[in-house]
């Protein structure tokens, strides 16, 4: 048996006592909608966001650029 198997062995062992202590895991009802709320972190967040452009190159691999900011007039 390769050491990675027997890791994932062990890991099936700990789990399984894992779920005869606790009770199978508990994924609720996987038909309802996620609940999204937006905190005051999650605004400021997009606040920042919405500073950059997001790119692609040619080869798939996303990338941001920092918008263009409006010149002062005088």
């Amino acid at each position: 048996m390769a050491s990675g198997e027997k890791f994932v062995g062990k890991f099936m062992h700990v789990t399984d006592k894992f779920q005869k202590v606790f009770g199978p895991a508990d994924q609720g009802d996987m038909g309802s909608p996620v609940v999204h709320r937006h905190d005051d972190y999650e605004e400021n967040s997009d606040e920042q966001l919405s500073h950059f452009n997001q790119e692609t190159d040619s080869t798939g691999h996303p990338y941001a650029i920092r918008k263009e900011e409006p010149a002062d007039e005088v």
